[in-house]
């Protein structure tokens, strides 16, 4: 595991909340704010851990194309993996390449549009993990041919104990080998391979049990990731061998059977990486609401505030105040569809009108919630850009 260092070390969420409010003071509540000196610390401490594999940018966390830029743009990252085939081939239509769409496509339309592109065709990877996947993308008219990448359960087991996702049910090379013979069959170019590792990459080190978890995982996973690779570049000649997320990226880019890492959420540093041992992002995401009332002593109003995030239901995946000590949800309200109750001490200090500000539990959702994201330097607003969403993309 790499040293610990905390990017995090110094931060005082009263100073960066006055700097965001002056950033957008004369704007109106709710509004999003990404911090430009936060995210690029994140992204440089991404290729830190990275250790010179290079880092592939995970859209889904970030949704706003200014900010792939941005990323992309800086020494260290290199593609884009996404989430939607209609995603990858609009980024591709402004102008972005190597794009991996690392999840498996149903949508016919959109493959079908894809293969009639040759310069699309030739720049996105689409996720297969059964014969399924290969014998739909094998019916498919295909002027020009489709590239795909294996996706490999990264999971541990332990006996019957299944510790991770459910995603793909490849599991073995032998598993690997099957989908990759089908779909060279059937004409289709296998170019990469991809692990995702989320109970490493998406578990903050809450306890001893789960950090013995992450180690086992981890020790596990590197011979089988090995194997698999091995096995497979038997039947293809292997473009990239994706591997890892923001929590895992240093462990992950210690495997030289890994060509790529993959990372997102580091860039905005969501409250659910406020519990890592290895790393500290810095909070460079957050909204801002307005104090619509104040109903009683000790508690105000505002308005909107419920963005929760996916994943398992908890108080974890609602939004998290941020500079307002003194301030708490309300626990029989959470945080409400369009208000949000708060009560505690620093109510008293707060008029209607104020602001009050949040980080998101997750990454990229915050942009399903907003149009725009004002892009800040201290006290400066630098600019304003448009979300997925302030474009008119919804990919689901």
């Amino acid at each position: 595991m790499s040293s610990r260092r905390d990017v995090q070390q110094d931060v005082d969420p009263a100073e960066i909340t006055a700097a965001w409010g002056a950033a957008t003071a004369g704007l109106p509540a709710p509004l999003a704010v990404v911090d430009l000196d936060a995210f690029d610390a994140n992204a440089d401490d991404l290729v830190r851990r990275a250790r010179g594999v290079p880092i592939r940018v995970a859209s889904k966390s970030v949704r706003c194309r200014p900010l792939l830029q941005r990323a992309l743009a800086r020494p260290g990252f290199a593609g884009v993996m996404a989430y939607s085939v209609r995603e990858a081939c609009w980024l591709v239509g402004s102008g972005l390449e190597d794009v991996f769409v690392a999840y498996p496509s149903v949508d016919v339309l959109a493959l079908a549009e894809l293969a009639r592109d040759g310069w699309a065709a030739s720049q996105v990877t689409l996720t297969v993990d059964s014969l399924d996947h290969v014998r739909m993308l094998a019916a498919l008219e295909r002027p020009h041919g489709l590239r795909v990448a294996i996706d490999v359960d990264a999971s541990l087991r332990v006996g019957p104990v299944h510790i991770g996702v459910r995603r793909s049910p490849v599991r073995s090379p032998e598993d690997a080998v099957v989908v990759a013979r089908a779909a060279a069959a059937a004409g289709l170019s296998v170019v990469g391979l991809m692990f995702y590792d989320a109970q490493i990459a998406g578990l903050p080190d809450s306890s001893p049990a789960v950090r013995f978890v992450k180690a086992r995982s981890s020790e596990s996973l590197l011979t089988r990731r090995r194997a698999v690779v091995a096995a497979v570049r038997e039947v293809a000649p292997l473009e990239f061998v994706n591997g890892g997320g923001t929590g895992s990226v240093h462990l992950t880019a210690l495997d030289p059977a890994v060509t790529e890492v993959a990372a997102g959420s580091g860039l905005y540093g969501p409250t659910l990486f406020d519990g890592y041992d290895a790393f500290s992002p810095r909070p460079a995401a957050a909204f801002a609401l307005a104090v619509t009332r104040r109903p009683g002593p000790g508690f105000v109003t505002v308005s909107g505030g419920g963005f929760i995030a996916s994943g398992p239901p908890g108080w974890e995946r609602l939004p998290a105040l941020f500079g307002h000590r003194d301030l708490r949800l309300v626990k029989r309200e959470g945080a409400g569809e369009v208000q949000t109750p708060l009560r505690g001490r620093g109510a008293r200090a707060l008029q209607v009108g104020d602001r009050v500000w949040f980080r998101h539990a997750k990454a990229g959702e915050l942009c399903e919630r907003f149009n725009a994201l004002h892009l800040v330097s201290g006290t400066d607003l630098v600019e304003t850009v448009p979300t997925y969403r302030g474009e008119g993309r919804n990919f689901g």
